[in-house]
């Protein structure tokens, strides 16, 4: 059965589900009839380079067709399917060598354009390799679907990072990563810019020793509606993972995050943790935070999660402003430093700095 026809065969999402109780599949799909798969998707533009604008080495292509990777079970059927019919002629793959250790990152920059589209991408990166990714999605599409299906290596050291940066419309996003032996991922997401973005991350860790960081930057301003779901699956002995999610709410906004961290029967040794934090910055600024735990392994390390919801803090506030800073400045710096303790985490110095300058126009708009 064809993905289209899977999609038609599932019913409607209930919405009791967290996955969509509060973005409902209605809202978030392109017509808002879900019997509807609409056949007039465009193909994104793409571009891959690395950070300094030189060209990618031999040992990382694009190409332009699906690379058949392990069976995925673990994702949403339902988003899954749709895009992935929305998608069948704009199937990518991204592949990188065994071996390959770059001291540039690299940049996967997708410019959905000014119609609806859809893309699906394959991630394949070999064993031993160290770099970092940043997939970075711009355009005036009023809809864009984007996959990304895959496999790190084993032993492999990757910052992954994706910066959504669509100047408006809905954002669907599926993530569905397998973690490799001994390899260790930091997984990072900012998302700004799309009035409405549903994602759905998951991340698999099957294999002995995993290490995986899970790191939030979420910037919600205007009427902006961003609804990320993040799901954490310990299948194998000795993995670790952490989610640290940080969301800043201004003007009539609204985030959620809802975390599910699911340590399976044998999963020995396994150490999860999940914590939320939200800053809003308006009266009708709403945050909401939703961490889960499955755990089915009674010898782990330890497994635990939280959240916290607050305004800024006045008495910090107050500590800038006797230093010279003018309420907007100490203000802006507050939510800088918010943002940025997670953004930090994501990668390198290099990459630090191109997000924190590539962010500055979103970071204005969210204090103003």
């Amino acid at each position: 059965m064809d993905p289209g026809q899977t999609y038609l065969s599932l019913e409607e999402p209930n919405n009791a589900n967290h996955l969509w109780r509060y973005s409902p599949w209605k809202k978030v799909h392109p017509t808002g009839n879900t019997r509807e798969i609409p056949n007039d998707f465009s193909e994104p533009e793409i571009n891959l380079l690395l950070l300094d604008g030189s060209e990618v080495p031999e040992g990382v292509t694009i190409i332009k067709e699906p690379l058949k990777t392990r069976q995925n079970t673990f994702s949403d059927p339902v988003s899954m399917n749709f895009i992935d019919a929305v998608s069948s002629n704009h199937k990518f793959t991204l592949k990188v060598k065994n071996n390959t250790v770059l001291n540039q990152p690299v940049v996967l920059k997708i410019n959905s354009g000014i119609s609806n589209s859809a893309m699906n991408l394959t991630i394949q990166i070999g064993r031993h390799c160290e770099f970092e990714l940043v997939t970075q999605i711009v355009g005036n599409a009023p809809w864009f679907g984007l996959i990304r299906n895959g496999e790190i290596g084993e032993g492999s050291v990757i910052n992954d990072v994706l910066v959504g940066q669509m100047n408006s419309g809905t954002l669907l996003r599926v993530d569905a990563i397998n973690i490799g032996r001994d390899a260790q991922v930091k997984a990072g997401s900012i998302s700004s810019g799309s009035e409405r973005t549903k994602a759905d991350l998951r991340y698999m860790m099957n294999e002995n020793g995993g290490n995986l960081r899970v790191l939030g930057s979420i910037l919600s301003a205007d009427k902006m509606h961003i609804d990320h779901h993040v799901e954490i699956h310990h299948e194998a002995p000795n993995t670790f993972s952490r989610l640290d999610w940080h969301s800043a709410c201004g003007g009539n906004s609204r985030t959620i995050g809802t975390g599910m961290l699911r340590v399976a029967n044998g999963a020995v040794g396994a150490d999860a943790g999940q914590l939320f934090h939200n800053l809003l910055l308006s009266e009708k600024a709403e945050a909401d935070s939703i961490p889960e735990l499955e755990v089915s392994e009674h010898d782990v390390v330890g497994c635990g999660h939280g959240t916290a919801n607050g305004p800024v803090d006045e008495e910090q506030l107050f500590y800038l402003e006797a230093r010279g800073f003018n309420p907007d400045d100490a203000k802006d710096a507050l939510i800088a430093a918010f943002l940025n303790s997670t953004l930090s985490e994501m990668g390198s110095e290099i990459l630090h700095q191109w997000l924190a300058d590539n962010l500055q126009d979103e970071l204005k708009s969210l204090t103003t």
